[in-house]
């Protein structure tokens, strides 16, 4: 067998027919070893050009929004993050954060709307001049319900039947204790007789008239003993414009009264007035059996209810009604000299618990049925427990309704 070559036979390098697709035995051709030269590619080293940025003309238009979800969730998509407006809604941080800026700011707008109203009311100099009733325990108010007819139109005048605009009398007179015992509110009939420094035995309610404030709280303290701590003056618009503002309040007439001079037409059992009719319920005296003695009742009557609207929460919350409220006092209430906004919201406060449970209401006591003469033994009882400030001490006996002893 012939030696192959590349296979171990002989080899004396001219076998190489084979390889260079010669045959065997013969020689290589001359450039059976010449490199092949390399033929290079036209591109090879070519740099590829840059594709130029798209114009605003030739952009492709932005891809529509996705379709929300079947629950009403918009769907993830390319660019869209979380945590947007309705996630931060959904957070309980966000709704405790947003009661709590609602709260600060109820806060401040409750506090802020008395503080207001308290800069336009009227300050009236109250105290008399000489020699008064010393410092006692408690505090004392005057309540003084003036017919002025001051910030009243003729339209208001006519509406409200109040008559003369000239008439400056005072038709409601009341004296509020607050201490240690139960609160206290009583009514000074104003046809009572009592000594008037300067004028001699007059008609309580001419004191307004005839030297103001001042006088009056000296005729008072002067037939009482009792020292005069606060007043509080209120016209006749101020009880419309009290009620209305806080939407009406309820009396309960024991029976029917139609009174054409106060313009009342109101029938018997309780029902719900607005201001004008609870102004003429609570002036109307001549068409009564006790005549002023049954006003007393039906003043105090108009008073706590107000008072009861205007402790109730929805007066608080309710800012409509909490601005009409406040600014309701300016131009129709009068404070005294040194009442400051503190001392306001106590007798505002006290005013509304008389009507409970925790006060009491009392007419002065008077002689005979009459409102005239006060009934002196009884009455020394309710001052007494005024000046001590011990008004525990008072029972029904002195403190009855008409004033009358035994008469409700």
């Amino acid at each position: 067998m012939a030696d192959r070559p590349g296979k171990g036979g002989p080899d004396n390098g001219t076998n190489y027919g084979w390889l260079y697709g010669g045959k065997a035995g013969k020689e290589p051709p001359p450039d059976a070893t010449r490199a092949i030269p390399r033929q290079p590619r036209p591109d090879e080293t070519r740099v590829m050009p840059t594709q130029p940025r798209p114009t605003s003309a030739s952009r492709q238009p932005a891809p529509p929004p996705l379709a929300p979800t079947p629950g009403g969730r918009p769907p993830a998509g390319p660019g869209r993050t979380r945590g947007g407006l309705g996630s931060r809604m959904r957070r309980p941080r966000f709704w405790v954060r947003s009661v709590l800026v609602l709260f600060v700011l109820w806060f401040v707008y409750t506090a802020a709307v008395p503080f207001f109203a308290w800069t336009k009311v009227d300050k009236v100099a109250f105290e008399p001049d000489g020699d008064r009733p010393g410092d006692q325990p408690g505090t004392t108010y005057l309540l003084v319900g003036s017919d002025s007819r001051k910030g009243l139109s003729a339209e208001e005048r006519k509406e409200l039947s109040t008559g003369n605009a000239t008439s400056e009398l005072t038709d409601t007179i009341m004296l509020l204790h607050t201490g240690d015992g139960p609160d206290v509110l009583l009514s000074i009939p104003r046809d009572s007789f009592v000594e008037m420094p300067g004028f001699g035995q007059s008609k309580i309610n001419s004191a307004y008239s005839r030297g103001g404030p001042e006088l009056l709280v000296q005729t008072i303290e002067n037939e009482t003993g009792i020292r005069i701590d606060e007043y509080v003056e209120i016209g006749l618009g101020g009880v419309a414009g009290v009620v209305d503002a806080v939407g009406g309040i309820e009396v309960c007439p024991k029976e029917a009264i139609k009174d054409k001079l106060a313009g009342l037409d109101i029938t018997k059992g309780c029902q719900e007035v607005d201001g004008t009719v609870a102004l003429a319920y609570s002036r109307s005296r001549k068409q009564s059996a006790y005549g002023d003695l049954d006003r007393v009742q039906r003043q105090r009557e108009v008073v706590a209810a107000i008072g009861n609207k205007v402790v109730s929460p929805w007066t608080v919350l309710n800012p409509i009604r909490w601005w009409r409220l406040n600014n309701s006092v300016p131009g129709f209430f009068g404070f005294g000299e040194s009442t400051s906004t503190i001392d306001a919201g106590k007798w505002a406060l006290a005013m509304t618990k008389v009507g409970g449970s925790d006060g009491l209401t009392c007419t002065m006591p008077v002689t005979d049925g009459s409102a005239e003469t006060w009934d002196r033994d009884r009455a020394e009882v309710i001052f007494t427990a005024f000046i001590e400030d011990k008004t525990d001490l008072i029972t029904k006996k002195q403190c009855t309704p008409t004033g009358l002893a035994g008469v409700g």
